[in-house]
């Protein structure tokens, strides 16, 4: 996993700002590439160690564009990357509101050598689209040369109202200060499906998987993409409201500035976690749902045990991008 420093310069905006001050230039590592039947393995032994039933197996990806999925192609094959695109210190401990940096899916697809790919992930939205500081679910077919591409991203906010969650969907492919993104061709091919249900440790879906790839693995960094349902029970989300006035010095100051809901599944979650962090200052796991019924977030853990079932497709990346990684950077809420 060498990380070579591109030497090319880097624009991030089709908005027009420059590119975020104080960032290193793209970065690119080749990851670890498992056989899908060694993944099966390891992630079966994982989550039986917290689920009371699991299923992990290599199928062909079924078309996702079809309900509730609802993602921008049909598959996860074909090329497939991870992207970390700036990171917690442009949001913690303050927002630099004079300089916030913009970044747009289709010029990050092109930076990962992908144009015109399928991204999906989680991040944080513009907040001069949307008014105000959000999450966003980013499902993006990106445009290239030939297709202009599609769009089925959505977004969360809190309501200054009532303090609710606002859900919807979000038109723009400009996001702001933070992603992390699986892209690929968004092909058909086979993928790893991972079923689990009843939960018996403490320990959330996403978490055990990467936990026990890490344990597996070691320092070979291993990338999973893709998208899982919380089919039944309840989830605990987060919501980030309007940018902190005050200084969020610790993982203690992030969650009481936080909005947290309990909400009903089911839920479509956006999921990229990576085993190892190549000396990238890397956020390891990184999960946003969206749904139908008006809610959505960040994703913590389920708080249905009993009642929780997780069906998810998921593909192993070859390369990761650091792009506009922050030179200035600490370890507060990143969970």
């Amino acid at each position: 996993g060498d990380v070579t420093e591109f030497t090319r310069a880097v624009t991030m905006c089709s908005a027009g700002s420059a590119y975020p001050k104080d960032t290193f230039p793209t970065q690119k590592a080749v990851l670890y590439v498992p056989s899908l039947q060694e993944l099966v393995t390891v992630l079966d032994k994982a989550l039986r160690s917290h689920f009371s039933s699991v299923t992990v197996s290599i199928v062909d990806c079924p078309d996702l564009t079809v309900n509730p999925w609802n993602v921008a192609s049909p598959g996860l094959c074909g090329s497939p990357r991870i992207a970390d695109v700036g990171g917690v210190p442009n949001l913690i401990p303050l927002v630099n509101k004079e300089n916030i940096p913009y970044f747009d899916l289709d010029v990050v697809a092109k930076e990962c050598e992908l144009p015109g790919a399928l991204v999906v992930g989680a991040g944080a939205g513009s907040s001069r689209f949307v008014g105000v500081n959000c999450e966003l679910m980013p499902n993006v077919k990106t445009a290239s040369d030939t297709d202009s591409g599609q769009n089925r991203s959505m977004f969360s906010k809190v309501s200054v109202e009532d303090g609710s969650c606002v859900h919807a969907e979000y038109s723009s492919k400009e996001f702001s200060l933070l992603a992390n993104l699986f892209l690929c061709e968004g092909q058909p091919g086979k993928v790893l499906k991972v079923e689990a249900s009843c939960r018996t440790g403490p320990t959330n879906f996403v978490t055990v998987m990467r936990q026990g790839l890490a344990s597996h693995f070691g320092t070979k960094p291993v990338g999973l993409g893709g998208a899982f349902l919380i089919n039944s029970g309840k989830a605990k989300l987060h919501v980030m409201p309007t940018f902190s006035e005050t200084a969020l010095q610790t993982d203690e100051d992030v969650a009481k500035w936080l909005k947290f809901y309990e909400v009903n599944a089911p839920l479509t979650c956006l999921s990229v976690f990576i085993s190892h962090d190549p000396d990238l200052d890397l956020r390891v796991e990184h999960t946003h749902c969206f749904s139908e019924h008006g809610e959505g977030g960040h994703y913590h853990y389920d708080t249905t045990p009993d009642e929780v079932s997780y069906v998810g497709y998921y593909v192993p990346a070859e390369y990761i991008f650091r792009i506009g990684r922050p030179k200035v950077t600490h370890n507060v809420g990143r969970d």
